[in-house]
C-alpha cells in the first residue's frame, strides 16, 4: 500500500513545488518552460496535471496571482501604472483590460473605491463592525441595535 501512494505524493510534491514557484516569482518574468522545468516535467503533461489538480492552467494561476497581488497593492494606494509593473505585467493596457475581465472594473476604478472604503471606515467605525460584536464589547447597547 505504501509503494502504491509513493509515486502520487511525489507526483503532488513536485506539482506543490512548481506552484510555490509561481507564488514566489508571480512578478518576474516566468513562462511555462520556468514552472514545468521546476516541477521537472514536459510542458504539455505539467499543464494537464497542474489543471487537474489546481482547476487552471499554470499561465491562468499565475495571472490569477498577479490580480490578487494588484488588488492588495491598490487597497493600499499604490498608483495604478506602479502596480502594473510590480506585479508582472509588461503592457499597461494588457493589465487594465486583464484586471478589467476578471475584477469586473477598472484599476482605477477600484482603487477610488478602496479609497472611499477607507476613508468611510475612518468617518463611521462602527458600521463596519458586526452589531453582535460591537454590542458584546460594550461599544453599543442592545436598543441602539434595534433602532437600525
Amino acid at each position: 500500500m505504501i509503494s502504491e501512494q509513493y509515486p502520487k505524493i511525489y507526483l503532488y510534491r513536485r506539482l506543490v513545488q512548481a506552484k510555490l514557484f509561481i507564488d514566489a516569482h508571480y512578478a518576474e518574468s516566468i513562462d511555462l518552460e520556468n514552472i514545468a522545468d521546476e516541477a521537472y516535467f514536459s510542458k504539455f503533461h505539467f499543464i494537464r496535471l497542474f489543471k487537474n489538480i489546481y482547476r487552471r492552467t499554470p499561465h491562468q494561476y499565475l495571472i490569477f496571482v498577479r490580480i490578487e497581488k494588484a488588488m492588495e497593492l491598490l487597497k493600499a494606494g499604490a498608483p495604478v501604472s506602479e502596480v502594473c509593473y510590480a506585479v508582472g505585467f509588461e503592457s499597461l493596457g494588457s493589465f487594465s483590460a486583464l484586471f478589467k475581465r476578471m475584477v469586473g472594473i477598472t484599476p482605477s476604478t477600484y482603487s477610488i473605491q478602496q479609497q472611499e472604503i477607507k476613508a468611510q471606515i475612518v468617518q463611521a467605525p462602527l458600521s463596519f463592525i458586526p452589531g453582535c460584536f460591537a454590542e458584546k464589547i460594550g461599544w453599543i447597547q442592545k436598543t441602539a441595535i434595534l433602532e437600525k
